[in-house]
């Protein structure tokens, strides 16, 4: 009998829960009018829209449901918004970020630096973590935007978003956060957190691939990246996703509902496998702060191994993990992240990052820690670099 798959790669993808699979099926099949028509079938239809909306406002903390504005994924939100906050401040070209964002802002940056923009890239110390005074120290008369992550993707260490916004706010700086690793894991209340945009996507908590969310806080200056019908308000074109949008309303409801316990849980599951690897496997480095991260997230080097190598004889043995970020998993290129914090190349050739999630059970991480010593010490034997005292 074939083992269930042991997923522990939940930043890159999350499982659909089942609550939000039925909430979408009836708008697959009886209620699958378009909400933009003129007549009731599909007219009413707006009204689940709405719901949803207010939905994904209550989970981030804002305060007005019409702040929400959904897209197709994270990445769309994130080129909606700094699009829309260049176009804002047309005679300013610069823009802070940090050395450790996802290739959604990283890339988009790198591209506006060879269109005439300047980009201050920030550097995190060796723990993963951004100084607000960086930043701070950062701002100029023309600084049009500053995008920073809330938590990162590969470490899960959380910035002080707070803190830097305030600065920010102080200085009339127009301030974006990437939260698509944050939302749905950790409290977010954009009541408080003086945040201008915020970019999140469904799938990262249980909702289906293919919906996201911009949150626009009212009085920002927004520019649409989508030109065509006027949906989402004449903010975001396309044909309405009724069932996506359904789909990530229930689960930002039930994020809501679970995520303080489900925060304990999941955490003290993660210790359980950082605890259980650390006792028996042998040269092993805990990458990224160990407090200020989200509760899901691991992320080890293994010495004198590559981390492609382990993950693909942890396939074989049925578990699922990652060397860094799904989007760019791809490449052979060492984690930009783990280079920006100074990590030494081979262990950033070296890192797995594990990440759970509520349907992780103590038997799953039983098993991974069972089966990774094993895993480890044979990719070590056959490794020219391994020093003797840790070859089986």
């Amino acid at each position: 009998m074939t083992q269930p798959v042991i997923y522990l790669d939940n930043n890159a993808t999350t499982r659909v829960a089942p609550e939000v699979f039925e909430s979408m099926v009836p708008f697959l099949t009886d209620l699958y009018g378009n909400p933009s028509s003129m007549h009731d079938f599909g007219g009413n239809l707006q009204e689940y829209v709405e719901e949803a909306r207010a939905q994904v406002a209550a989970l981030i903390g804002a305060e007005d449901p019409s702040e929400i504005i959904f897209t197709s994924c994270g990445t769309e939100a994130d080129n909606t918004a700094i699009a829309s906050a260049l176009r804002a401040n047309p005679g300013k070209k610069h823009i802070i970020t940090s050395k450790v964002e996802h290739p959604a802002v990283l890339n988009y940056f790198e591209y506006l630096e060879n269109s005439g923009y300047e980009v201050t890239w920030l550097p995190v110390d060796g723990d993963g973590l951004l100084d607000a005074d960086r930043v701070e120290a950062a701002i100029r008369d023309d600084t049009a935007l500053c995008s920073l992550m809330w938590a990162n993707n590969e470490t899960g260490v959380i910035f002080p978003i707070d803190q830097i916004g305030e600065r920010l706010k102080k200085h009339g700086v127009m301030f974006h956060t990437d939260a698509v690793q944050a939302v749905g894991k950790i409290p977010i209340d954009l009541s408080r957190t003086p945040v201008d945009m915020l970019s999140l996507s469904g799938h990262k908590f249980h909702a289906p691939k293919g919906i996201g969310a911009l949150y626009v806080r009212r009085g920002t200056m927004f520019y649409p990246y989508l030109i065509g019908g006027h949906q989402e308000r004449g903010r975001r074109s396309g044909t309405t996703p009724v069932p996506l949008i359904a789909a990530i309303g229930t689960a930002a409801k039930l994020a809501i509902a679970s995520m303080e316990s489900e925060a304990t849980s999941v955490s003290a599951l993660r210790d359980r496998l950082e605890e259980g690897i650390r006792a028996t496997v042998p040269g092993i480095v805990f990458v990224g702060d160990r407090k200020n991260r989200l509760p899901n997230t691991a992320n080890i080097s293994f010495e004198y191994v590559e981390g492609e190598a382990i993950l693909l004889m942890l396939s074989e043995e049925n578990i699922a993990a990652s060397s860094g970020s799904a989007c760019s998993s791809d490449s052979l290129e060492p984690s930009h992240v783990l280079r920006a914090m100074g990590l030494p190349f081979e262990l950033c050739h070296a890192s797995i990052r594990f990440s759970l999630s509520r349907y992780t059970t103590v038997s799953d991480i039983d098993i991974a820690i069972e089966k990774l010593p094993g895993v480890i010490a044979n990719l070590r034997n056959i490794s020219p670099f391994t020093p003797p005292e840790m070859r089986g």
